[in-house]
């Protein structure tokens, strides 16, 4: 009977473990909130929440943080994260550049910097995207042992248990084996997809399903479902810039034709003011007939892709990448087009603009970092 009596013991403290990542995620998402709330929301006794918070508050992973406003009665303590607790790095590599940021334990942005280095597959370029984020990190000012570990985000189809870049056309190389980067580190370091990066931070306190399109110098996604991103059997999912709109249309880098990428990434714009995204909005913006034909036709494409999109998933639509910071403005001319190919509804709200203009993957994996801190609370 004693094994009976060490399993009991073993799941009261998986229990009590289990409520106390609850609590802790719950502030985190929340960013400020009360014991009531906590209570009504988790489905958990008084009690037990004023046991955790007072057990976090002690381990200084949450802080009061004045009074908490309520619909009636006596004011309570407002709680949320201790922000300056932990950090963490997140480092987007391009074709062109590098960027790198610093997020606190809330998964704010604290400190970003943006670097032009061409790409090269070579040991001479991953010392140098050592060596930028040694004099980022430096500069930032955080303890070693604050910084939780350094996420780093490539465009391309990533084998994270081997950590390995299968493919990036982007990049143009394969197999590409990512450990001579790691070595270089001395935190954790692991490594995503950019637009899964990119989801992961427009995604970050969303509790609902809802698909990324990323519309950067390539377009891709990600399908955010039960709280995670969905990968797929061969971490090929939600490779949106390559499903056909247009049979026999435009050629693709990847080879096809008509694939969304030729018809919806940021370079069918920036193409016509020599790869300037932000004039060629400035140009549509002053009224120019030339560049408000080449928006119109982009948008038409763009809607088609929408269109399929939620005929497919049937959840809300993030619209984000390089494009997606310059959106915002003209989502009523983009719905119409919508509306247009959907006879299903009229109703276009599920369409959404998103939060980040830049540095967005760096920052979705960068927060990975902070997820993990919480979910291995003991």
């Amino acid at each position: 009977m004693e094994g009976t009596g060490d399993m009991h013991k073993d799941s009261g403290t998986d229990k009590k473990k289990a409520n106390l990542i609850r609590v802790a995620r719950f502030i985190l998402h929340r960013r400020v909130t009360s014991k009531p709330e906590i209570a009504a929301t988790l489905g958990l006794s008084m009690p037990t929440v004023l046991q955790n918070v007072k057990e976090l508050i002690q381990r200084g992973i949450i802080i009061e943080s004045g009074e908490y406003e309520s619909t009636g009665g006596r004011k309570a303590k407002a709680l949320s994260v201790n922000a300056g607790l932990k950090f963490a790095a997140g480092i987007d590599i391009t074709s062109n550049h590098i960027s790198y940021v610093m997020i606190d334990l809330t998964g704010e942005l604290t400190a970003k910097v943006r670097v032009r280095e061409k790409f090269e597959n070579s040991l001479e370029y991953n010392e140098t995207v050592y060596r930028h984020f040694r004099e980022f990190a430096g500069q930032s000012g955080i303890a070693h042992d604050k910084l939780l570990g350094v996420g780093i985000s490539f465009p391309g189809i990533i084998d994270k248990q081997y950590e390995t870049l299968l493919i990036s056309h982007i990049l143009r190389v394969q197999n590409l084996s990512l450990r001579n980067l790691s070595q270089l580190f001395e935190y954790d370091v692991r490594y995503e997809n950019d637009a899964n990066s990119a989801a992961m931070a427009e995604m970050y306190r969303l509790e609902k399903n809802a698909v990324y399109l990323s519309l950067s110098n390539s377009v891709g996604g990600s399908f955010y479902v039960h709280n995670g991103i969905y990968e797929g059997d061969d971490y090929r999912s939600s490779e949106f810039g390559h499903m056909v709109i247009v049979p026999g249309g435009r050629t693709c880098y990847c080879g096809k034709q008509g694939c969304v990428d030729a018809y919806c990434s940021a370079q069918v714009l920036a193409g016509h003011t020599n790869g300037n995204l932000e004039q060629f909005f400035e140009r549509l913006d002053k009224g120019d007939t030339d560049f408000q034909k080449i928006w119109d036709e982009y948008l038409e494409y763009l809607a088609i892709t929408v269109t399929n999109l939620r005929m497919a998933y049937d959840c809300d639509i993030i619209l984000g990448g390089y494009v997606g910071g310059y959106i915002g403005k003209y989502m009523a001319e983009l719905s119409k087009k919508v509306v247009k190919y959907n006879g299903f509804e009229n109703d276009t709200t599920y369409l959404k603009t998103c939060s980040f203009k830049k540095e967005v993957s760096a920052v979705g994996i960068a927060m990975s970092f902070v997820e993990q801190y919480f979910e291995s609370l003991e």
